[in-house]
């Protein structure tokens, strides 16, 4: 099985939260700042991915996405609006109520 992941670079705010929390050192921090003037993440080693999702658990804007790859079929194994730590059961599917984005 491999990982694949998924960060939406204008919801990032750069807390780093995802790059202290991949066990791979997959996401680092980019250069170049997004549209709201934040440094974003972003996968500069996703061939290091194992889909384990402990950035996407770990996101607080929800801004990252990861999934699981076997056997050429995608298994989506975290998604923005389950990804709050604690809510992904085996199997990928979501545990307790949905995370709704804050204004």
């Amino acid at each position: 099985m491999k990982g694949k992941i998924a960060i939406n670079k204008e919801l990032c705010k750069g807390c780093t939260y995802c790059v202290t929390s991949c066990p791979r050192g997959v996401i680092a921090i980019e250069k170049q700042f997004n549209k709201m003037g934040y440094f974003p993440a972003a996968p500069k080693h996703p061939d290091k991915c194992t889909g384990c999702a402990f950035c996407a658990q770990m996101c607080p804007e929800l801004a990252i996405e990861v999934w699981i790859t076997d056997n050429n079929k995608d298994e989506k194994r975290t998604a923005r609006a389950t990804s709050a730590p604690g809510r992904v059961s085996k199997g990928g599917r979501a545990v307790g109520k949905k995370r709704t984005k804050r204004a």
